[in-house]
């Protein structure tokens, strides 16, 4: 039957089974692991998304077995379907590698190397993408571009000169509500995210342009500089919304719920969108159904303080008291969850 039709992709020379239509993207993320490429504006969950940041370029070496002919430029993988017999390559190839350094370069050309101060710092894409592919100083001998700080509502900040133009805010607006205030205003170097006349966001889903910002552009007021990410700890919770799933992370200092966000997937995508009441209103443990930690990569600088592990590592074992003040941390959070 037709549904069951698969075609042959190598990735890598990774091979791989995946339905008709599915992106070169989806395909390497069905075999996951670093032959996955990057992405900074594809959304799999937000349609139309995808293509602007380009960060996902890959070498096609053979189009198909019915055409084997190699195309003859890079491709943006979240906007290429896959064809019988594709054979791909991401990170096996040089000049993937070196145009990759290219987009890194020109992403970070206006973009302010704030990340001392910046919110997003530890969940950042672009750094992660900075610290792989960017390189030691600039070409670019022009100022950068400026802009002010406003507030789009009464919970978000936008500070443009962070935004890489991705439009996953523009999208997640479009497609999350029934009435979007902003967009993209001017074209080129001129181009950027706002509201007409500084109009105000606002409706019950507007928090989720902050969860789906690449970067530090859109940032959550309660929780602007209040701490880093890596000092906190993440907690799955749920509760019983009338206006969404309910399925958050709570993010902890002590007993204080210092924010509330969605839940993300590996690739950094929101699993379920949330409201502003779950985000904004519902700060309290007594307001959730804790459900236990929330599972963090080891290479995630948030793994830092980690409580999954009630052993502590083998660096404190000769340090009796690091090895009792980090038991009573673990008991501490077991009597809280």
């Amino acid at each position: 039957m037709a549904e069951d039709v698969k075609f042959k992709v190598s990735i890598d020379g990774i091979p791989v089974e995946v339905a008709p239509g599915t992106t070169i993207l989806n395909a390497a993320r069905r075999i996951g692991g670093d032959i996955v490429p990057p992405a900074m504006c594809y959304y799999s969950k937000l349609q139309g998304s995808g293509g602007k940041c380009r960060t996902c370029l890959v070498k096609v070496t053979k189009g198909s077995e019915k055409d084997p002919r190699p195309m003859p430029k890079l491709v943006a993988s979240c906007r290429t379907t896959v064809m019988d017999g594709m054979e791909v390559q991401n990170i096996t190839s040089p000049e993937v590698i070196e145009a990759r350094k290219g987009v890194v370069e020109m992403l970070l050309i206006n973009h302010p190397l704030d990340c001392p101060i910046c919110d997003q710092a530890g969940e950042c894409h672009l750094q992660d993408l900075g610290y792989e592919h960017g390189l030691a100083d600039t070409r670019y001998e022009f100022e950068r571009r400026t802009f002010d700080r406003i507030d789009i509502g009464d919970k978000v900040q936008l500070h443009m000169t962070r935004c890489i133009l991705c439009y996953r805010c523009v999208f997640v607006a479009d497609q999350l509500t029934t009435k979007r205030v902003h967009g993209v205003l001017g074209r080129g170097d001129a181009a950027e995210i706002s509201t007409y006349i500084e109009k105000a966001i606002d409706n019950e889903f507007s928090g989720n342009v902050i969860d789906v910002c690449p970067v530090g552009a859109l940032t959550d007021k309660t929780f602007r500089f209040k701490n880093r990410v890596w000092f906190t700890k993440p907690v799955e919770a749920h509760r019983d919304c009338p206006s969404c799933s309910g399925k958050v992370t709570l993010w902890y200092k002590g007993d204080e719920v210092l924010r509330v966000t969605a839940r993300k997937d590996e690739y950094g995508e929101v699993e379920d969108f949330i409201c502003n009441t779950c985000r904004f209103d519902k700060k309290a443990t007594s307001d959730w159904v804790i459900e236990g930690p929330r599972q963090v990569k080891r290479t995630s600088v948030i793994s830092l303080n980690h409580y999954e592990n009630p052993n502590p590592p083998a660096v404190i074992k000769k340090n009796l008291a690091l090895q009792e003040a980090n038991k009573e941390q673990f008991e501490r959070m077991k009597q809280l969850l």
